[in-house]
């Protein structure tokens, strides 16, 4: 029997598909991502928290998933939208199919969907709020929920994806980098150690003194979902670590330690999600091929008035993709060099920041 499920839009917008996944119903902001692969470590990436998730590809589920693909411990987003979900692996490997995945945490998804032309609306609009179900739930309800939910610019969603305990990863390694987590994922740290670098992680709102406590050779602020306006703590920390140790960010982590130095960040439009963004750097003029996933980015007008020089910027519309001090021993980015599956041009950056440590 066909499971009926229903995408609202808070432009007044039902779409009605097949259900598959977690009979439920979940809010959020309705985004795209236009990668070709990958949508298990999409689906666990804590930027992921509070959207809901539609694939530009059209076919999502072949190759089922499998736990060494996650990116967190458990799925992230609130639901997913595709064209069409294969219910029949054609990978060996894998231990559980899309539809299982879901299931297991208790995440909806609706397939049967136009994600072209809701793309093109996206593209358009910008992102929308949204309610998906496939539970059994009036259109004039579903529309109503969508519309009186917050803006994903007025929700606290770094708390509920950061660490609530301090975490230490391979500490006989004679040198360590602190994270501060704002939405880390697995890749992220597992780039650490596959190069001798043990990992200390800490809550999004850890006082600076805790952090020098571990004696880190570096710190780093990672990627993470929502509004940066509203990470104050990772902010305020920021500001007294400044010039006390290498700083390296990733993503939002960009955008925090930008905003600490007095720069001002903005909603995008529908922002960049998927493995295929151009980036140029300034002073090389290198393009690279980046993985993103953000929906926030930094006025690079606002660097002017700082101490903060832009170094990379994105060749699709201009906003910028990295960022380091004229003087400090600082970097940032806000593509993901740690991407997994995704392209392999900028995770020498990781060796970058290393050899930056040394140096110190």
């Amino acid at each position: 029997m066909v499971k009926i499920a229903k995408l609202a839009l808070e432009d007044g917008t039902v779409i009605k598909g097949e259900g598959f996944g977690y009979e439920t119903t979940k809010l959020g902001e309705l985004v795209f991502s236009t990668g070709m692969g990958g949508y298990t470590e999409s689906l666990t990436d804590p930027s992921f928290k509070g959207e809901i998730l539609m694939s530009t590809y059209p076919l999502e589920g072949n190759h089922g998933v499998s736990e060494e693909w996650y990116q967190s411990d458990n799925i992230q987003v609130e639901g997913f939208v595709c064209r069409e979900v294969c219910r029949e692996l054609s990978n060996f490997g894998p231990q559980k199919t899309l539809d299982e995945f879901l299931k297991e945490f208790k995440t909806p998804g609706i397939t049967g969907v136009d994600t072209r032309d809701l793309t093109l609306k996206i593209r358009e609009r910008g992102s929308l709020k949204a309610a998906i179900t496939t539970e059994d739930i009036a259109d004039d309800k579903l529309i109503e929920m969508a519309k009186s939910q917050p803006s994903i610019e007025d929700k606290d969603i770094v708390p509920l994806v950061s660490t609530k305990e301090i975490k230490v990863f391979n500490e006989d390694c004679d040198k360590k980098v602190a994270l501060i987590d704002c939405g880390v994922k697995k890749n992220i740290i597992n780039s650490f150690l596959e190069r001798d670098i043990g990992v200390v992680l800490f809550p999004y709102d850890t006082d600076y003194k805790t952090i020098l406590d571990y004696s880190p050779s570096g710190l780093m602020i990672t990627s993470g979902p929502g509004n940066p306006d509203r990470v104050y703590e990772t902010i305020s920390t920021m500001k007294k670590l400044s010039n006390r140790l290498p700083i390296f960010g990733i993503c939002m982590g960009q955008q925090l330690i930008a905003k600490s130095f007095g720069a001002k960040s903005y909603k995008m439009k529908f922002g960049h999600r998927g493995e295929n963004q151009p980036v140029k750097d300034l002073k090389s003029g290198k393009v690279f091929i980046t993985s993103q996933n953000h929906g926030f980015t930094i006025d690079k007008e606002s660097l002017d008035e700082t101490d903060l020089v832009l170094t990379q910027i994105n060749l699709n519309d201009g906003t910028p993709e990295g960022i380091s001090h004229k003087e400090l021993p600082l970097h940032c980015i806000q593509y993901h060099p740690e991407a997994g599956p995704g392209p392999n041009d900028t995770r020498s950056i990781f060796d970058e920041f290393n050899q930056m440590m040394e140096n110190y």
